[in-house]
């Protein structure tokens, strides 16, 4: 039971994270030629997926270090509070946006080509690695070490994004209460993070330096 609740918790925060990745991606695949444009949302999203389990299986790793724990919680707070930010701002509408307007074929730039679908993919890759930071985060965090759960996570939310893109945004702009959900999801999650990161006698702060005597706050104990 608590396998499948992380697996719906990562796959929450992958998707409700995914507005402004939508929206780089869309707004570079509307300066294509409308024949290259299916191809770049596709790639694009594939590559914005697959550079988040790299980073988040690194992540994972890392957060086993001693005191990681504590900075990661207060990283994933200020990400709660960028996405606090980002629906108020309605990332997710422009975001869907976008994504309409590379669909159209008479919509976005439809001169002749300017740019090649190497370029596109570029700056989409570029992009998302500076922007991978709150994703990267608040999966390895849920996932608590476990690889396996990670990528499964991970996998099904590539599946969903690269070929429900649209329809995610739609729902996520219609139902703006998914968005809220997610993020008291993930405040929950930082929440936890920090409690851990400050008493947990392996990786708590307050136990490597010698504060409090701490507890395993591992799971299963």
């Amino acid at each position: 039971m608590e396998t499948a609740i992380d697996f719906g918790k990562i796959i929450i925060a992958d998707l409700i994270l995914s507005g402004d990745n939508a929206l780089i991606i869309g707004m570079a695949a509307a300066g294509l030629a409308p024949e290259l444009r299916k191809k770049a949302i596709l790639y694009g999203m594939v590559i914005a997926a697959v550079l988040r389990i790299v980073f988040a299986i690194i992540a994972t790793k890392l957060l086993g270090i001693p005191g990681i724990l504590f900075f990661g919680s207060l990283l994933l707070f200020w990400v709660c509070w960028r996405l606090f930010q980002e629906i108020r701002a309605g990332i997710d509408h422009q975001a869907e946006e976008a994504l309409e307007t590379a669909d159209d074929p008479e919509g976005g730039y439809t001169g002749p080509p300017r740019r090649t679908m190497a370029s596109a993919l570029i700056s989409i890759t570029i992009a998302d690695v500076s922007m991978s930071l709150d994703n990267v985060l608040a999966v390895a965090a849920i996932a608590d070490g476990d690889t396996t759960k990670l990528v499964f996570g991970l996998g099904l939310a590539i599946v969903l994004m690269a070929f429900f893109a649209t329809l995610i945004m739609k729902l996520l702009t219609k139902y703006p209460w998914i968005s809220w959900l997610g993020l008291a999801v993930l405040i929950y999650v930082a929440s936890e993070m920090f409690y851990r990161g400050v008493f947990d006698i392996n990786l708590g702060v307050g136990p490597y330096l010698g504060l409090i005597e701490g507890w395993d706050l591992s799971k299963g104990h």
